[in-house]
């Protein structure tokens, strides 16, 4: 089996280095992920932005490494349409992404963007998540456990086209009760955007991301600086299902999307209304 491994927390992250080591039985493995951190990015890609970087870092144990200097989207973008051409992947894994990738929060993410941007291609196409910030997680319980979830998503090639599997681990001090077939819950950020203050928000960037915030050139005249915070509402509390409830309950949730992702009940409740039209 040929495996494109990929993350948007970069290549060095312990996530991603852990993910190669489960996947090690089930195939070769390429790993082509962003040269630095590319959270939130979704399936943003690099166009017309000049030349993009790429080197081919070494091959280690058999696995090669790759980065790219751009989004996820277009590193999987690079293994698909140059690394591996003319072949492909049998499968793109992203992760393991420090931080829960749940609830609506999944439209941001860079990790499930590279997964989207394999299902676009017909590659099955799966991301994995842990609900912790720490550089240096715990990742024990998706070690354990991810490998029999991998297999029965793989196991008899019907996966269908432009699905991509969202796997959530709790965060490590929870525990595992076991795996739930999950939906996205309806999150919200509110006052996400409050008055910048460096000394807090480097102490975020140490706290989440494990390194040391850039530094930025002064402001311009007028300029006013806000740094992104916010508070989470969950609009699914209620919901036995919702990811975020059964995470909270030490339940591994898979959640499966579709890049697909018009909503045909409401096309045909609009053609009712007599919104199609001839001139």
């Amino acid at each position: 089996m040929r495996i494109l491994v990929t993350n948007d927390d970069g290549y060095n992250a312990k996530g991603i280095r852990t993910l190669v080591n489960i996947l090690r039985p089930y195939g070769k493995i390429t790993v082509v992920a962003p040269k630095k951190m590319q959270s939130g990015m979704s399936m943003a890609v690099n166009l017309g932005q000049g030349p993009i970087a790429t080197k081919k870092i070494k091959i280690e144990d058999g696995v090669e490494w790759w980065y790219l200097d751009g989004t996820p989207s277009s590193c999987v973008k690079l293994g698909i349409d140059n690394i591996f051409y003319p072949e492909k992947p049998d499968v793109v894994v992203s992760g393991i992404n420090h931080g829960g990738n749940f609830g609506t929060a999944y439209l941001y993410s860079g990790t499930i963007g590279a997964a989207s941007e394999a299902a676009l291609a017909y590659i099955p196409a799966i991301a994995v998540s842990q609900d912790s910030f720490d550089p240096d997680a715990d990742f024990s319980a998706v070690e354990k456990h991810f490998p029999a979830i991998f297999e029965k998503i793989i196991k008899d090639g019907s996966v269908k086209p432009g699905t991509i599997y969202n796997v959530n681990f709790p965060k490590p001090s929870t525990g595992i009760k076991g795996i739930r077939m999950a939906r996205e819950a309806w999150l919200r950020w509110e006052n996400e955007f409050i008055p910048y203050d460096e000394a807090t928000f480097r102490r975020i960037v140490r706290e989440k991301f494990g390194s040391e915030a850039p530094d930025f050139p002064p402001a311009e005249p007028g300029e006013v600086r806000y740094m992104m915070a916010g508070d989470i509402v969950n609009d699914s509390a209620g919901d036995p299902e919702a990811d975020i409830n059964l995470l909270a309950q030490g339940f591994v949730t898979i959640s499966c999307h579709q890049l697909l992702s018009h909503d045909l009940a409401e096309n045909a409740r609009m053609k009712a209304l007599g919104l199609e039209i001839d001139y």
